[in-house]
């Protein structure tokens, strides 16, 4: 009885409260976060398990603050609650722009920058005490980076294909379509110089498209590449 009496007085005393809700929503914030960091730490993305963790955390801190803030000086100021947290979600855009990287003709980093920021509007809730939000958003992340991408796959083979051209430009604005019509699907395109990238064309000078294309049939790759093979200015093509 009296060690309830004690833990009850320490409950109502403001620094041991605040001490204990911030340390408890903190360390959620942190394994909520290191799930999706872990998937992406997987996946070996530039932002990973520390880095989504850092997010998290950072995020349900200033969050807890501006609640904190809000509490404190409630009827002596006004106060909006929601104004730092509002600041978070501008400001990971920054963080977001360094993961995504153009290759090419393709682009790179876009699930990664998009993760950092739902992982830093979850670190929102749970430093406002919004526990279910934060739990359910954190599942569907996961399964939405993990499990969906698995699913895409399924009866899909990715081949790169490697195009030797004497203009990029030309041959690059038609080749999604050409793809498409011989029924497979173009993931991504990147230019590349044969000199320093592939060493299977015997003229250094030419330009080399590099392209992953989907297909769900063996005969699709074949079609592909005879139908490539007769676009004007192309000059070799091989599959990898």
């Amino acid at each position: 009885m009296k060690i309830f009496e004690f833990f009850r007085s320490l409950w109502g005393n403001p620094f041991f409260y605040w001490t204990a809700v911030s340390l408890l929503r903190l360390f959620i914030a942190a394994i909520l976060g290191g799930i999706i960091g872990f998937e992406r730490e997987h996946s070996h993305r530039p932002a990973g398990f520390r880095t989504h963790i850092l997010v998290a955390v950072g995020s349900a801190l200033v969050m807890f603050t501006s609640v904190f803030m809000f509490e404190r000086y409630q009827g002596l100021t006004n106060l909006d609650p929601a104004r730092l947290g509002a600041q978070v979600i501008s400001g990971i855009g920054f963080l977001g722009a360094g993961t995504i990287l153009r290759e090419g003709f393709s682009v790179k980093g876009l699930t990664t920058a998009a993760s950092l920021w739902a992982t830093s509007c979850i670190g929102l809730a749970v430093g406002l005490g919004f526990y279910a939000g934060a739990f359910v958003a954190t599942i569907v992340i996961y399964i939405t980076l993990n499990a969906l991408k698995r699913i895409i796959k399924v009866g899909n083979a990715a081949k790169a294909i490697y195009i030797e051209v004497e203009d990029a430009n030309k041959v690059s604005a038609s080749l999604s379509d050409i793809i498409r019509k011989c029924g497979g699907s173009l993931a991504s395109l990147e230019l590349l110089y044969s000199d320093n990238t592939v060493t299977k064309f015997k003229n250094k000078s030419r330009l080399i498209l590099k392209a992953t294309v989907y297909s769900t049939t063996d005969g699709t790759m074949d079609l592909i590449r005879d139908t490539v093979l007769a676009v004007d200015g192309v000059t070799d093509l091989y599959i990898d």
